[in-house]
C-alpha cells in the first residue's frame, strides 16, 4: 500500500448499505479484444529499452499486456483526477481516489506480434478495510488473456479506493528500507517523458502521472507519481533476466509511492526457489516488491 497522509477529522465511512450494494457487483464480467501490433510493440520497446528481458523472434516484451484493450471513456465521463468517474465494470465506490495496490500474474506463454488477444475480466471480490488515512475499499479483478493458441496469462489485479486528501496536507515520507544485497540492478531515470509515454501506451489519464500542479497541490504528493504497472513491468523484466522462465508466477505489491524526477533502482536477487525483486527510490525506500516462482 502507498503511505498514508494525515487523516481528516471527519473521516468518510463505507456503511453497511453501500458495502452490500457493492458486493452485488462480484461476479460481473466483461470482454475486450486488441491486437499486438508492430506500432504498439515498437512504442513499448522504445519506452523501456534497455530495461527489457531478452525475447524470442516475434515475441512481445513482458508487461505488454497492461497496454492492451485499455478503457477508453469519453471525456465527459472522466472524474477530476482524469480517471473514468465510474467504469462500466468497476463498481461505483464512493471513495474518490483509485490506484494500484498489487497483484499476481501467471505467465504461461508469450504474446506474439500479430496476436488477437481476448481479455476476460471478472470482479472476484470487494472488501472494506480501515487504513491510517481513513476507510479503504479493495476490489479484486481477475483477468485472463487468451490468443488463438490458448491462455497466455492470467492475472489477479488488486485495486484500492481511498478518500480525498485533507486540503493542504502533504504525505509523510516513508522510512528507508533495508533490503538484501542485490545481484542484478537497473538504474532507471524517472523523467516526466517516461511517465508521459507510459500513460500514452496504457491510455491512462490519471493526472498524478503528468500534471505536477495537480499531483502536488490536490493529491499532496511531492511530485509526479511513477505508475504501479510501470514499476511492475520493470520488475517482471528484471526477474526474467535473472532467470525466471515460463511458465512462472509473479506476485507484486506496492508499498510506497515512487516519485518521479530522479533515478530509481530496480533490483533482484535469487532466493530459495524464487527470484525476489524490488524498486527503490534515491533515498533507499522500497516502493514495490515482487517475487517470481516457477509454475512447472
Amino acid at each position: 500500500m502507498f503511505s498514508a497522509c494525515r487523516a481528516p477529522i471527519d473521516m468518510p465511512v463505507l456503511d453497511a448499505g453501500e458495502m452490500e450494494s457493492l458486493r452485488g457487483w462480484i461476479g460481473r464480467s466483461s470482454e475486450a479484444e486488441d491486437l499486438v501490433t508492430p506500432r504498439l510493440v515498437g512504442g513499448f520497446r522504445a519506452t523501456f529499452a534497455p530495461y527489457l528481458a531478452p525475447s524470442g523472434k516475434d515475441e512481445a516484451p513482458l508487461g505488454l499486456h497492461w497496454c492492451l484493450a485499455p478503457d477508453a471513456e469519453p471525456m465527459a465521463g472522466l472524474g477530476p483526477d482524469g480517471h473514468a468517474a465510474k467504469g462500466s465494470l468497476l463498481p461505483p465506490v464512493s471513495l474518490p481516489r483509485r490506484m494500484w495496490a498489487g497483484g499476481e500474474l501467471e505467465l504461461h506463454a508469450p504474446l506474439r506480434l500479430g496476436d488477437k488477444v481476448l481479455r476476460r475480466s471478472t470482479i472476484a471480490d470487494i472488501a472494506a478495510k480501515q487504513g491510517r488515512s481513513g476507510p479503504l475499499c479493495f476490489v479484486t479483478l481477475r483477468n485472463e488473456f487468451s490468443t488463438a493458441r490458448g491462455l497466455a496469462l492470467s492475472e489477479r489485479h488488486d485495486i484500492v479506493y481511498r478518500g480525498a486528501p485533507d486540503p493542504g496536507s502533504t504525505r509523510a515520507p516513508a522510512a528507508r528500507s533495508e533490503q538484501p544485497q542485490a545481484e542484478r540492478s537497473w538504474r532507471v531515470p524517472a523523467s516526466p517523458v517516461l511517465l508521459f509515454r507510459y500513460s500514452a501506451l496504457t491510455f491512462n489519464g490519471h493526472r498524478i502521472h503528468y500534471d505536477e500542479p495537480y499531483a502536488t497541490g490536490t493529491e499532496g504528493y511531492p511530485g509526479l507519481v511513477v505508475h504501479g504497472p510501470l514499476q511492475a513491468t520493470l520488475l517482471l523484466n528484471l526477474v526474467a533476466t535473472a532467470g525466471a522462465t515460463m511458465p512462472f508466477r509473479f506476485r507484486y505489491r506496492a508499498l510506497s509511492a515512487l516519485i518521479g524526477g530522479s533515478a530509481f533502482d530496480i533490483q533482484a536477487r535469487r532466493g530459495q526457489g524464487s527470484i525476489e525483486g524490488w524498486t527503490q527510490n534515491a533515498g533507499g525506500v522500497t516502493c514495490m516488491e515482487g517475487m517470481a516462482t516457477s509454475l512447472a
